[in-house]
């Protein structure tokens, strides 16, 4: 019979895959996209890793201040990939990580402000925005399955296709014939399934292992000395909104399957210890952080709601971020291999986001407008970014985002549209009194 403390260590070793995959498409996503070296990718990907373990063991445990003290495993939010993008593009890579450091200390200072607004983002919200990441997110995956450079010679060729459509076909049967654990990591194994029979059929380049240093420490500023631009900055506090309305979700989801009921001080602390991880990554440059959902799955699965568990994977996460070979393994990934994975997760995301939406009442035709004009904007200003050219290029910044203006016209639309409904119960209420 395996001991409590051996027990702890397998499940916090299951937590650890089942986010490893989500965790690690951010950075490679933002790297690639803006042409990294293999160095400095190498670094990014090691100090995710690194700083997904801080912010992982800074939200499991609990103090005065900071802590939820739920089995909750943070990770890289995938909601900043397009903004970070867009921010490097006008402003360089040192303005990105000065948004990412505003966004946390804003987040810190308004916590509690943050904790009593939970009204603003009911399911109609939460879902539709988190319906359009997955969305906006799926065309990368796409462009990555064909072999990520749309002028190249090979993209879209046949062994490109094949080893995209293999990952998929592994994730699908992993999902449809495995069971418990095995189901969870089934992006995971996919991704490592697809890099073998690249491996086995073209070849793959380890260079970036074997360039790697053994060890390194996180270096503060690593890409320069963070900028600050007032337009950045309010983008990159829209995306950690975005962010920590997620997070809350994860949250209440596992403190009911921890049979807690949470206050707004548990809300407060939550998000204040979601700031202060997202500022400590803007220092070291790496990006905010949100509560992961694929493994509230595997507390429901395990029935195992200690935070010993998490505990560890977070050592874990922390030890291995230490050791840039470690990260240097995810650029090993075949870019159509890799496409074939997102194109799942990113499904997976739009999907929860119509489980979410399905709990709104479609029969009342001011959420259907709700949905419809934020998906509308989401998609559509996504698609056409150049639709608002003749703008100034700080409303552009806002515009080209998808992620941006579905949160921006989901709240809003919402919010007025139940003022206006509570005024017309008054009203009705007040006629049936006379």
């Amino acid at each position: 019979m395996p001991t409590h403390h051996t027990k702890a260590s397998l499940i916090g070793i299951q937590h650890l895959l089942a986010m490893y995959a989500g965790a690690i498409a951010v950075p490679l996503l933002i790297g690639t996209g803006l042409g990294l070296s293999s160095e400095a990718l190498t670094y990014l990907l090691s100090i995710d890793i690194l700083m997904c373990g801080v912010a992982t063991l800074l939200q499991v445990t609990m103090s005065r201040y900071f802590g939820i003290g739920l089995p909750v495993m943070l990770g890289c939010a995938i909601q900043g990939v397009g903004p970070a993008i867009l921010i490097e593009q006008q402003y360089g890579l040192p303005a990105v990580f000065g948004a990412v450091i505003a966004a946390g200390v804003f987040l810190m200072v308004f916590a509690r402000l943050f904790s009593k607004i939970k009204r603003l983002f009911p399911p109609i919200v939460t879902g539709t925005v988190i319906t359009t990441i997955g969305l906006t997110l799926i065309p990368v995956a796409i462009e990555k399955m064909g072999g990520g450079n749309q002028s190249g010679e090979n993209f879209g060729s046949f062994m490109t296709l094949l080893q995209a459509f293999i990952t998929i076909a592994l994730i699908l049967v992993v999902q449809g014939f495995g069971k418990g654990f095995i189901r969870s990591i089934s992006v995971l194994i996919g991704l490592v399934g697809g890099t073998l029979f690249t491996m086995l059929t073209t070849g793959i380049s380890t260079q970036p292992i074997q360039q790697a240093t053994l060890f390194q420490v996180p270096k503060l500023f690593y890409f320069g000395m963070p900028t600050f631009h007032l337009v950045p900055i309010v983008l990159m506090i829209i995306i950690v909104t975005v962010c920590m309305v997620e997070s809350t979700g994860v949250y209440f989801a596992l403190a009911e399957l921890s049979g807690k009921e949470l206050s707004t001080k548990d809300l407060e602390r939550a998000y204040r210890t979601e700031g202060f991880a997202i500022l400590l990554g803007g220092l070291v440059n790496t990006f905010s952080h949100t509560g992961f959902s694929q493994n509230v799955g595997l507390v429901q699965l395990s029935k195992i709601t200690s935070r010993k568990p998490i505990v560890i994977a977070g050592s874990l996460l922390v030890v291995l971020g230490l050791f840039p070979k470690v990260g240097a393994v995810a650029q090993v990934i075949p870019e159509p291999v890799l496409g074939g994975g997102m194109l799942v997760m990113f499904g997976m995301v739009a999907v929860a986001g119509l489980r979410m939406l399905s709990q709104t009442d479609f029969s009342d035709e001011r959420n259907l407008l709700t949905v419809a004009i934020s998906l509308g904007f989401g998609l559509g200003f996504n698609m056409m970014p150049t639709l608002f050219a003749h703008f100034p290029e700080a409303i552009q910044m806002f515009t080209s985002n998808g992620i941006v203006m579905s949160s921006i016209s989901a709240v809003c639309l919402n919010s007025v549209f139940h003022i206006n409904k509570r005024k017309q119960n008054k009203m009705s209420i007040a006629d049936t009194s006379l």
